[in-house]
């Protein structure tokens, strides 16, 4: 691991710019951490239990010729995720993007609905990304702008009942993006990126994944490289904020009675 602090001079190279991805040792967090350093970026890598394949990310970062350092933080912990910017500073210098990808993704409906979970969801998925805005807000100096980028889902803009606790989670976190976007600016823009079915998920079969994916006007959803395309856009447009990139093939245009990954065998 590099570890530098954020340093330039008259004439010295331009300082680089660092990103969190949360949850970035696995799937999608994954491929957006090695989306930006591709593409310039250093990377501090969240994880909660995927240490291995987290400091697996940081190698292939290093390897890229970027810097990176694996960040071990549970989402459901306030003062841990609290800690989590400062950390990722000390390591890495001043940051300039929080991408929150990291989810729990845990199933019920309405007749399996319980507190507990709800609990935990908004706790994961609302509550630790809430707390690293205002954590970016607080660290990045007046004059100066960063950006947060909440990983949303297309479900969101085409509801159906499975999944009931995570939607609700996402469906508050699509709220506070524009809400945050209002309180935070200018030093902060905070944009959604919701994304289509896009990876294999529980126990969807490799063809019921292909099947799942065709079903959209585009005849295709999205990819993890459709995402870190939209993600690498929003953390450098400096006039979007408060709004949220659909990334679907169109999957939102198509009303379904069930969550696609139960429908498409």
């Amino acid at each position: 691991m590099m570890t530098a602090k954020d340093k330039s001079a008259p004439g010295a190279a331009p300082a680089p710019r660092v990103a969190l991805v949360t949850g970035a040792g696995r799937r999608l967090g994954r491929a957006i951490a090695l989306g930006m350093a591709s593409a310039g970026w250093d990377v501090a890598v969240h994880y909660r239990a995927s240490a291995a394949e987290a400091q697996q990310v940081v190698g292939e970062i290093a390897a890229l010729g970027r810097r990176a350092v694996a960040l071990h933080c549970e989402l459901a912990d306030e003062v841990a995720v609290r800690q989590l910017v400062p950390r990722a500073i000390e390591a890495l210098g001043a940051l300039h993007c929080v991408v929150n990808s990291a989810s729990l993704f845990e199933y019920d409906s309405a007749t399996e609905f319980s507190p507990a979970l709800l609990d935990a969801h908004m706790r994961a998925n609302v509550a630790a990304p809430l707390l690293l805005a205002q954590a970016l807000h607080a660290a990045t100096p007046e004059g100066r702008q960063a950006a947060v980028i909440n990983l949303l889902d297309q479900k969101l803009y085409n509801l159906n009942p499975d999944f009931l606790s995570y939607t609700l989670s996402k469906a508050a976190l699509h709220t506070a993006t524009t809400m945050l976007a209002q309180q935070l600016a200018p030093r902060l823009r905070v944009v959604g990126v919701a994304p289509g079915l896009t990876m294999v998920s529980g126990d969807q079969t490799e063809a019921g994944f292909a099947n799942a994916h065709q079903q959209t006007p585009l005849g295709r959803s999205s990819t993890p490289q459709d995402i870190v395309d939209a993600v690498l856009y929003a953390a450098s447009a400096r006039a979007v904020t408060g709004t949220t990139l659909l990334v679907d093939g169109g999957q939102h245009l198509m009303p379904l009675p069930r969550d696609v990954m139960f429908l498409a065998k």
